[in-house]
C-alpha cells in the first residue's frame, strides 16, 4: 500500500518540521522528492540524509511569494526528474499580534505567503500536472490549512490574519478540485491540530501555555510532524484515488470536544 513508486514530489517549506518531515516520508515510499525552502542550507542537508537512505532528492531555494523562484523550482524539477506528480504545499507563516494592533503589513505577509503563494505554486504544478497521461493528466495537490481556518467552531485570538489564510486555503481547495477534477488532479487539504514545530516551540516549552494550548484535545499531547506526514503520504497515494475535495483535520481529537 502507498507506493509511490515512480511518482515525483513537491513539498514547499521543507527545511523543518511537517515540510521536512513529509519530504522524509513520501521519499521513504518510492517519490523522487524536490525539496524547496528559503534555507538553502537546511534543504541540502535534508537531500543528504535522503540519499543516504537510497532514496532521490532534489533541493531547491525557493520564496513562495516569488513567482520567478516558483517557477524556477517547478522548472528545476521537471528538468531533474522528468515530471510532477504531487505538491505539498506546506510553506507558511504565524505571528500573534492583537486584531486592533495588526498592521497592514503583517496582514499582507501572512496572506502573501499562506494563500497566495499556495495559488501560484498549485498553479504552476497543476499546469505540469497536466502534461501526465494525456489527455486526462493526472496528479495530487496538498494543502496544509489549520484547524485555526473558521467554519469549525473555534475562534483564535491574535492570528485573524493566520485564520482568514488558512480559511482561504480550505475554499481554494474546494474549488480546485471540482476545476481539475477533469485533468486527473486530486486537491485535498489537511487541517493540523497543535503540532510540534518551530512556530509552536516558544508556546510548548512554556508549561502554562501548553497546558492553555492543549487543554481542549482530548489525548493531550502535541502532535509530530510525522502524524501529518502519514496523511500526505495517503492523500499523494493511489489509495486516495476517490478522495478530492476533503479538509483532513488531524489534530488529537480537538475539534471532537
Amino acid at each position: 500500500m502507498f507506493d509511490l513508486t515512480g511518482k515525483v514530489a513537491l513539498v514547499t517549506g521543507a527545511s523543518s518540521g511537517i515540510g521536512r518531515a513529509s519530504a522524509v516520508a513520501l521519499a521513504n515510499q518510492g517519490a523522487r522528492v524536490a525539496v524547496a525552502a528559503r534555507r538553502l542550507d537546511r534543504l541540502e542537508a535534508l537531500v543528504a540524509e535522503i540519499k543516504n537512505h537510497g532514496k532521490d532528492a532534489l533541493a531547491v531555494q525557493m520564496d513562495v511569494t516569488n513567482k520567478a523562484d516558483i517557477d524556477n523550482a517547478v522548472a528545476q524539477t521537471v528538468k531533474t526528474f522528468g515530471r510532477l506528480d504531487i505538491l505539498l504545499n506546506n510553506a507558511g507563516v504565524a505571528e500573534f499580534v492583537s486584531f486592533l494592533d495588526m498592521t497592514e503589513e503583517q496582514w499582507d505577509k501572512t496572506l502573501d505567503t499562506n494563500l497566495k503563494g499556495y495559488f501560484l505554486v498549485a498553479q504552476t504544478a497543476a499546469r505540469e500536472m497536466a502534461k501526465n497521461n494525456p489527455p486526462a493528466g493526472g496528479g495530487r495537490i496538498i494543502n496544509i490549512a489549520s484547524i485555526a481556518s473558521g467554519g469549525v467552531g473555534v475562534g483564535f485570538p491574535s492570528i485573524a490574519h493566520y485564520c482568514a489564510s488558512k480559511g482561504g486555503v480550505v475554499a481554494m481547495t474546494e474549488a480546485l478540485a471540482d476545476e481539475l477534477a477533469p485533468m486527473g488532479i486530486l486537491v485535498n487539504c489537511i487541517g493540523p491540530g497543535v503540532i510540534e514545530t518551530e512556530m509552536t516551540e516558544g508556546m510548548l516549552k512554556d508549561p502554562k501555555q501548553a497546558e492553555a494550548l492543549l487543554a481542549r484535545a482530548p489525548l493531550k499531547r502535541a502532535g509530530k510532524p510525522e502524524e501529518i506526514a502519514s496523511a500526505v503520504v495517503y492523500l499523494a497515494s493511489d489509495e486516495s484515488s476517490y478522495t478530492t475535495g476533503a479538509t483532513l483535520y488531524i489534530d488529537g481529537g480537538w475539534l471532537a470536544t
